[in-house]
């Protein structure tokens, strides 16, 4: 009997055990996120709006706390466990603010246009970084960022890809640093070209990386434009399941043309390779079939916002773990080119967006 006793508690036992391994160092990055979400509240209340979001601050602390201090054993399985798995519950989750009837509202040629401009704008700048010498996976990182939803999409591609930990760091902290000058910039275009709210909507959600992005590019010129960025953006965002889909397929041949990825925050993000049985990541059919939820009306609109939040936290953790498993001395080495293709991308992702108004004639 005591050792029939000792069987059944067994399991619980081990699942106590290893919440106890996990838990410091999920809470080293719960407490790296907080003072991530107290940065943005600070700049919101100084300045009256958000330069650098919580998502951002919350890498820069994280590195700066590992590149102070290293830390040992006892904080790794947290750290990778909050850069894995809650990254991909976060990316499920994304899925409950894209519908159907949101995408369909956008019109036909406008639908094929985007997926026309993200996949066009990603084998460009995909092109741009390998001729700048960037690793294949640092480059697909950058143009699926550019082409599609900056810091989120890198960071879902990242695990399908099996990309490096400085690469995906590296590719975002230039990323940020290019968002927050479209977002300042890309108004003043707008008044200078002297184009509608609708088609500056439109301009502001194919090129503006992140949602709140769009919306603080938009505004400026008034809330028609606003509303169009918000719907243009979404449907970039839904890009993000078709892009996945054929990068998890093309995953496995990326292996041989580079070294095995190095370790990410005492775990190793290892690449996908994926069998028939498996040819999508389980989050990705979670985001899609989310998608198809909230098209169905099965996701009650009072849980949107509480997705929309839950999603950010756990992204944020995510990045604060992503942050705490990086030197920032290997990212420093690869900055030249890594800002080039990032600004030469953008610049192409800007010609094309212009390029499908004018097809349009959306003015």
């Amino acid at each position: 009997m005591p050792s029939l006793a000792r069987h059944q508690t067994g399991p619980s036992v081990n699942r106590v055990r290893k919440l106890a391994e996990l838990a410091p160092g999920i809470g080293l990055c719960v407490a790296v996120s907080g003072a991530a979400f107290a940065l943005e509240t600070g700049e919101r209340m100084l300045a009256g709006k958000v330069w650098l979001e919580a998502l951002v601050l919350a890498i820069l602390i994280g590195t700066t706390v590992r590149s102070l201090w290293t830390p040992c054993d006892r904080w790794q399985d947290g750290i990778a466990f909050s850069t894995k798995y809650l990254l991909e519950v976060a990316v499920v989750l994304l899925g409950a603010s894209v519908s159907a009837a949101t995408i369909a509202a956008a019109g036909l040629p406008l639908l094929v246009g985007i997926a026309v401009v993200v996949a066009t704008a990603i084998l460009l700048s995909f092109g741009i970084g390998r001729l700048l010498g960037l690793p294949t996976r640092m480059a697909l990182l950058i143009a699926c960022g550019n082409a599609i939803c900056g810091n989120s999409a890198i960071v879902a591609i990242a695990p399908v890809i099996g990309a490096d930990s400085d690469d995906v760091v590296a590719s975002i902290a230039f990323t940020a640093v290019l968002g927050v000058v479209v977002v300042l910039g890309l108004p003043l275009l707008g008044l200078g070209l002297g184009i509608s709210g609708a088609a500056f909507g439109t301009l502001a959600g194919l090129t503006v990386y992140a949602v709140p992005q769009v919306i603080a590019a938009a505004a400026p010129l008034g809330s028609a434009a606003a509303n169009m960025g918000m719907l243009v953006k979404l449907v970039r965002v839904l890009m993000l399941g078709p892009v996945c889909l054929v990068l998890s397929l093309v995953a496995p041949r990326l292996a041989p043309q580079m070294p095995p990825p190095s370790e990410l925050a005492g775990g190793t993000l290892t690449a996908r390779r994926l069998e028939a049985a498996h040819l999508v990541p389980w989050f990705i059919i979670g985001f899609l079939m989310l998608v198809a939820c909230r098209s169905l009306g099965l996701v009650p609109n009072m849980a949107i916002p509480w997705i929309s939040r839950i999603t950010t936290l756990l992204t944020v953790i995510s990045m604060a773990a992503l942050g705490l498993g990086v030197d920032v001395r290997s990212v420093t080495k690869a900055g030249a080119r890594v800002t080039i293709a990032v600004v030469l991308s953008l610049l192409v992702l800007g010609t094309i967006s212009l390029t499908l108004l004018t097809a349009l004639k959306i003015a």
